[in-house]
């Protein structure tokens, strides 16, 4: 009865449109007051050692550096370069715009940052191209997701956390799935684009332009060669690579590429703590949920009953897999590594998958869940940037979730994949 409380409030609270991270505390609040065997101060308790995290405050700063960037003219820059090498070809702008995401996840880890970063520049410039709105809204939503997937990522640092797991070896696990997946959209991005007749731009590729736009976006390019470089290089620490990133982004920003200016750093300070305390505050609610699941056992009983349901770890694994992808749906991408992690990531070790390798399986599914309605992300932000009504950009978005689910599918069966570098 403990747990039906909890689900069953959980579930009232989100129905009542409250914002999920009050809504995870809500639950656990009446849970506590239900049971009467835990103390209120429980809650509190779980609010402040959550946080409580070295590890963990990569995450504010990986947000400001993304902000900063984003403010500096960094993406701009970034596509010129993709464009200078693809902007020719067909579908040529899908292209480069996909291509602008992968840089760019490399600096933010943030999908929605990313959408909102890349979507402002591109999504106006492909429709002057002649592109549909639908599809170049959809081609910035989907290849946002790139931003949780390419390290630096958010939602590695928390599954890291919660997880007990290499946050770096992580980030070096995520680099070919993510390359995959990018790669992967660009197929059909380019075969879309042949059969709709979108073609590139008249100019040619030339050695000289691509190496006007890559000295003009030096500065841009070194940002995930210094960050990611610097982590497996083990000169620091994924926490200290994300102060890195803020001193290099207010450095590139203010003096090299003088885009940003002192009077835009109240904004920037301001748009990255609004997304930090309600990232924390998700993160400190979620584990109080999830450690309410722990002490009324019921990790054990989900564990039971998929490992009753069969032997084959075929079987398991895509019971998981679908399970983390209507979880995605419905559920913040932190909220749900915070809360299934202790469940899920017993039972793939006890069937012979690696933690990091199955870290890099529940990044990928639920970075899908950034562009599947009705809580998706993603979709939002491209919403707001193109001005599409959410019903027409989930149409749009199903080429490019099929592509994804065809491409974790690859990434679960091939361990290859992600333990390549490590």
């Amino acid at each position: 009865m403990v747990a039906a409380v909890l689900f069953i409030s959980f579930a009232l609270f989100l129905l009542l449109s409250v914002p999920i991270g009050i809504a995870l505390g809500l639950s656990t609040l009446v849970t506590i007051l239900y049971s009467g065997s835990l103390p209120l101060e429980f809650l509190a308790k779980e609010l402040v050692t959550s946080v409580d995290s070295f590890p963990l405050m990569a995450v504010p700063f990986f947000i400001l550096a993304g902000e900063i960037m984003g403010k500096g003219g960094i993406s701009e820059r970034l596509f010129r370069v993709a464009n200078s090498l693809v902007g020719n070809k067909t579908g040529g702008f899908a292209i480069a715009t996909i291509i602008t995401c992968m840089f760019f996840a490399a600096i933010s880890g943030s999908g929605p940052a990313t959408v909102a970063a890349i979507g402002g520049i591109m999504i106006p410039a492909m429709v002057r191209q002649g592109y549909d709105k639908r599809f170049a809204t959809a081609v910035v939503c989907a290849a946002g997701s790139l931003g949780v997937i390419i390290p630096p990522s958010i939602p590695m640092v928390i599954y890291g956390v919660v997880g007990n797991v290499s946050i770096a070896n992580m980030f070096i696990a995520g680099i070919i799935p993510g390359l995959l997946v990018g790669f992967a959209l660009i197929v059909y991005a380019y075969f879309y684009s042949k059969k709709m007749g979108y073609t590139g731009l008249d100019e040619k590729t030339s050695i000289s332009g691509i190496a006007k736009s890559v000295w003009d976006a030096k500065w841009a390019l070194l940002i995930p060669i210094i960050i990611l470089g610097g982590i497996y290089g083990g000169i620091f620490t994924p926490t200290e690579a994300a102060v890195i990133a803020v001193v290099y982004g207010l450095v590139a920003g203010l003096l090299l590429y003088r885009e940003l200016k002192i009077k835009d750093l109240p904004s920037v300070l301001a748009n990255s703590a609004l997304t930090t305390a309600t990232i924390l505050i998700i993160v400190g609610t979620a584990t109080a949920f999830g450690r309410l699941l722990t002490i009324q056992q019921i990790p054990n009983q989900v564990a039971q009953a998929m490992l009753s349901v069969s032997e084959s770890p075929i079987v398991i694994i895509l019971l998981i897999t679908l399970l983390l992808l209507i979880v995605g749906c419905f559920m913040d991408t932190l909220a749900a590594i915070i809360i299934l992690t202790p469940i899920l990531l017993p039972i793939a070790i006890n069937i012979g998958y690696d933690p990091v390798h199955f870290g890099i399986i529940m990044v990928l599914n639920l970075a899908i869940g950034f562009i599947t309605p009705p809580l998706g992300v993603n979709l939002f932000v491209g919403s707001g940037i193109s001005g599409l009504s959410i019903e027409a950009l989930s149409k749009a978005i199903v080429p490019f979730f099929l592509v994804m689910v065809f491409t974790l599918f690859i990434v679960i069966f091939l361990p290859q994949i992600s333990l390549f570098f490590l």
